[in-house]
């Protein structure tokens, strides 16, 4: 039995290993972003500073989650498109301590959240007080906010203890996400 050779000619790298490499450098790029240093949760690391970082994310998300229910009330046609990722904020502000008021709605449209996000979710989506009356201008509104939010954290990586570091890392990655799938469709 002889072996042949590959009908197709290798030029350059696979596909795979491509990818592998990217993966790789990125997640080499969060962790040195993530650990060491003198927010590392090492002694000399300000607690408070973290702690007004984790408070600040937390209300962001709270915020957010009411602009999402804002454009939601507004569009109702975009509650199936909007309501997953309302509901991941939700999740983002409570892993940085927000608190749950109750548990989802059977119709999806009007999740659950914290008590100041049940509170401002009828409010301004805005600083202006109003959501966009075309539905294009309102996604337009939450990308916007998600964009401002996901660079905001992304530049407070530095300041702040591994966990929380690593925390808004991921929590900015989900916001990246949210505004491709924004802008998609």
């Amino acid at each position: 039995m002889s072996f042949l050779p590959s009908p197709r000619p290798l030029r350059g790298p696979r596909r795979r290993s491509l990818l592998a490499s990217a993966a790789g450098a990125v997640g080499a790029a969060v962790l040195v972003g993530c650990t060491g240093g003198p927010g590392s949760g090492e002694p000399g690391a300000d607690p408070s500073a973290a702690e007004r970082v984790r408070a600040r994310a937390a209300r962001d998300s709270e915020d957010l989650a009411a602009r999402y229910a804002a454009v939601i009330a507004a569009h109702p046609g975009l509650a199936e498109r909007l309501g997953p990722l309302r509901e991941e904020v939700v999740r983002h502000a409570e892993a940085f301590g927000a608190v749950r008021a109750s548990s989802p709605t059977a119709s999806g449209t009007a999740s659950a959240a914290s008590p100041s996000v049940s509170a401002r979710a009828a409010g301004p989506a805005d600083d202006s007080g109003a959501v966009p009356a075309d539905e294009k201008g309102a996604l337009a509104l939450l990308v916007g906010a998600e964009r401002r939010l996901a660079d905001r954290r992304a530049g407070a990586l530095l300041d702040v203890p591994g966990e929380l570091a690593r925390l808004l890392a991921s929590v900015a990655a989900a916001g990246a996400a949210h505004v491709f799938l924004l802008t998609e469709g």
